[in-house]
This record gives structure tokens, C-alpha cells and sequence, in this order.
């Protein structure tokens, strides 16, 4: 699978979820991480519809594969404090919050003009 095929495929599944249709969205990032095991994008999209779906247990299956790939992302630290939280661990929520807050910082350092609100 190409580059651009896992990107569509990725897109595909986004695009179903917001129709409703999760079982078509859920089928389609099972086959984009398994062509490509190390795409971010997917493994991230798959947590968050699981998550919606509130199976829990699979949502963090595939967060701690999407963490695995980038831990220093701001969306999966917060993705896995909010999955955490809702299995009742507040402590490991809270580390991975923090985490997430941090990379929050550091990208505000980074990019200050971005977080201006405009100006």
C-alpha cells in the first residue's frame, strides 16, 4: 500500500465515521494498520472512534500503538488521559495529562505566534 492509499484509506474511514457508519470506519483503519503498523494517523483515528464507542479496552490497545509510534504528541497523551479516566485510573490519566499539557507548553514556546490568537 502507497503512501497515498494508506492517507485515503485513513480519510475514508474519517469520513464514514461521520456518517454513522463505524462499523465501515472501524473495517477500514483495521486494514490501514495492518499495512502499515507504524501510521500514527490510524492508530490514532482508531482509538478515537473506539473510544466513542466507549469499548475502552480497545481504545487503548490501539492509543498505546499510536503512542508507540509518537509519544511526544500532544492528541495521544491527551487521547490516553481521557481513556484512562474512563476505566477509573485517575493517576494514569493524570501522568498522561501532564504529559500532555507539557507538549502543550513546549509547542507554545515553539510557535508563539500560532497560540496569539491571531494577532
Amino acid at each position: 500500500m502507497t503512501e497515498a492509499d494508506l492517507q485515503t484509506l485513513i480519510e475514508d474511514a474519517t469520513f464514514d465515521y461521520t456518517l454513522g457508519e463505524t462499523d465501515s470506519a472501524l473495517a477500514k483503519l483495521a486494514l490501514a494498520t495492518a499495512a502499515a503498523p507504524a501510521s500514527f494517523e490510524a492508530w490514532h483515528a482508531q482509538a478515537e472512534i473506539l473510544f466513542s464507542l466507549r469499548r475502552f479496552d480497545d481504545a487503548l490497545h490501539a492509543a498505546e500503538q499510536g503512542h508507540a509510534v509518537r509519544p511526544d504528541d500532544l492528541f495521544i497523551n491527551t487521547t490516553l488521559s481521557r481513556i484512562w479516566m474512563e476505566k477509573g485510573d485517575k493517576p494514569t490519566a493524570e501522568k498522561y495529562g501532564a504529559q500532555a499539557k507539557i507538549l502543550s507548553w513546549k509547542d507554545q514556546l515553539k510557535n508563539p505566534e500560532a497560540h496569539q490568537g491571531g494577532l
